[in-house]
């Protein structure tokens, strides 16, 4: 069986990813709260809210890191990577609790607006915790695709969106020290909000899709037949095709039909052929073959021939 990818990398070179997120985050909450304290916009504070999910994103991160690291046990013997969906699923409803939370905000401060004071040091403090979550972004999208971890290209995600959300929320606060318009200010948390629905949508659509073993993408797929499509071309069949991933794990599962009169080493020889091509292909992937011989009846439904 395949070496869990995250364990055969090492945890810590993932988990260090995620201890760079908790310190970023925490440093982020402490410029952002300053940011708010300093000019009461409400528009930072949402910033600061949103920092504050990060912490509990990148928390959860770490945990799960740890868990999805651990090798195959008799409980489970494909290993625990879809343990990495759990962290993305809670960062996706963190994210909508903060989307609600800054909406309830900003539209308090639209029926009550507040003069903004010091927005230069306030924005200035922002501006630092933005460049530097936008830093901890890139690194951690860089690691997610290097290592495939769908924990780590969350927390990426977010940060990234946290980024933009950010320039929003400058953007209004700006325009409320040209204009004098304070309705600018919670206008800009409501775009903050709007913005993190809709991160947080897509972060648990493909939790939820991951759950459900959803099939290889359209690229591995076609890699897949290319390689299986050169035995058919020999008069052997390949049916009953499957594929899913889990976490980082991929599996591949089919029928190889031979001729009936080879013999048990021919037969084997050739499924460890099919397999090694498959793993030299496509990184991370379980390969389960199935041998038959030709010209006997279908027996799984449906029939899935290449």
């Amino acid at each position: 069986m395949p070496e869990n990818p995250i364990q055969g990398r090492g945890a810590a070179s993932l988990t260090r990813f995620a201890w760079l997120s908790i310190a970023v985050a925490v440093l982020t909450i402490l410029l952002k709260t300053a940011a708010w304290f300093l000019t009461g916009s409400v528009g930072l504070l949402s910033d600061a809210m949103e920092s504050l999910v990060n912490l509990v994103g990148a928390v959860m991160a770490l945990a799960m890191l740890h868990v999805a690291s651990r090798p195959e046990d008799s409980d489970h013997t494909y290993g625990h990577g879809k343990a990495e969906y759990f962290a993305a699923g809670l960062e996706g409803i963190l994210i909508l609790v903060a989307a609600v939370l800054i909406g309830w905000a900003a539209v308090e401060r639209l029926l009550a607006p507040r003069e903004l004071e010091r927005l230069g040091m306030g924005l200035s403090v922002s501006v630092a915790a933005s460049l530097l979550n936008l830093g901890t972004a890139l690194i951690l999208l860089r690691a997610g695709r290097a290592y495939d971890s769908i924990a780590l290209r969350a927390d990426a995600q977010h940060l990234l969106t946290d980024v933009w959300t950010s320039v929003g929320v400058l953007a209004g606060v700006g325009l409320v020290r040209v204009t004098g318009w304070l309705w600018l200010d919670p206008v800009a948390a409501l775009v903050v909000a709007a913005q993190i629905v809709w991160t947080g949508v897509h972060i648990l659509r493909e939790t939820v899709n991951g759950l459900m073993d959803t099939a290889l993408s359209e690229e591995e797929l076609r890699v897949l037949h290319e390689i299986l499509d050169r035995y058919v071309q020999q008069g052997l069949e390949c049916r009953e095709l499957r594929t899913r991933r889990a976490g980082a794990r991929r599996f591949v599962s089919f029928n190889l039909l031979v001729p009936a009169d080879w013999t048990v080493q021919r037969g084997h020889d050739l499924m460890e052929l099919v397999e090694g091509e498959i793993c030299k292909k496509m990184s991370n992937i379980s390969v389960l073959i199935h041998l038959e011989p030709l010209n006997t009846p279908v027996t799984h439904s449906p029939d899935r021939r290449l």
